[in-house]
């Protein structure tokens, strides 16, 4: 039995936070693997773990009276501009294979999820250049899921613990053109074309009947309790501080 925790927006801080939680219970044995879908409120930039050069500018940012968060990942990857976005998160362990397999072993419900919608993915083909590209979705590697004309959909990151897997991404739906180019400059948005007829809820209903397929499990709505949520707020005020 996988924990399914219903959608949540909350802040970037929040929400890395939760997924931190996430990885830690599951990795001391405390916690069930676990799915969840969230969406990032105000907007945020995500760093990767790793990324510590970015345009001073993006401390700056304001969309529709809010000011942009900008948030550090537990993953690695390039920044993630997240507006317009679905996020997902998949925490679980046993999985065996070199990284990128792994990647495409939970990608796999997502890329089912999606053809049961109309919608085709397949992986993308970037060499090691993407490290140059501050913007994680100016190029898509075999990690990430393209649509056929080739625009990224799917950006994914990975942390590991031990046997312990967080795999988070953002799935890009309708974003604004305006702050993107704002965020990243001249870098292009190539428009997603998707079915006209989708909403959120249509999408992770899909992704969950696919979640249960590929990883063989079924998934129990759970919730974040009082006391989770204190310990997660507790680590995100331990971070900021």
């Amino acid at each position: 039995m996988w924990r399914l925790i219903p959608l949540l927006e909350a802040s970037g801080g929040v929400q890395m936070a939760i997924d931190r939680w996430l990885l830690e219970q599951h990795h001391s044995g405390k916690h069930p693997p676990t799915l969840r879908f969230y969406t990032w409120s105000p907007p945020a930039i995500s760093l990767g773990y790793h990324q510590h050069k970015y345009p001073e500018h993006w401390q700056n940012l304001v969309w529709q009276g809010q000011k942009v968060d900008l948030v550090r990942r537990p993953t690695g990857g390039r920044a993630v501009l997240h507006q317009g976005d679905l996020t997902y998160a998949v925490v679980t362990s046993g999985l065996s294979g070199t990284r990128v397999q792994m990647y495409q072993k939970i990608c796999e419900f997502l890329i089912q999820g999606w053809r049961s919608l109309g919608v085709e993915l397949h992986y993308g083909s970037a060499g090691r250049g993407y490290i140059h590209n501050p913007n994680c979705f100016g190029t898509a590697t075999g990690a990430d899921l393209v649509l056929s004309d080739e625009t990224k959909l799917i950006g994914s990151a990975q942390l590991r613990r031990g046997a312990t897997i967080l795999q988070h991404g953002s799935i890009r739906l309708q974003p604004d053109a305006k702050l993107f180019t704002q965020v990243f400059g001249t870098d292009f948005l190539t428009p997603v074309k998707l079915p006209q007829n989708l909403d959120t809820k249509k999408m992770i209903a899909a992704f969950i009947v696919a979640a249960e397929d590929c990883f063989g499990m079924r998934l129990e709505v759970q919730p974040l309790s009082e006391s989770e949520w204190e310990a997660i707020l507790a680590q995100a005020s331990l971070e900021v501080g």
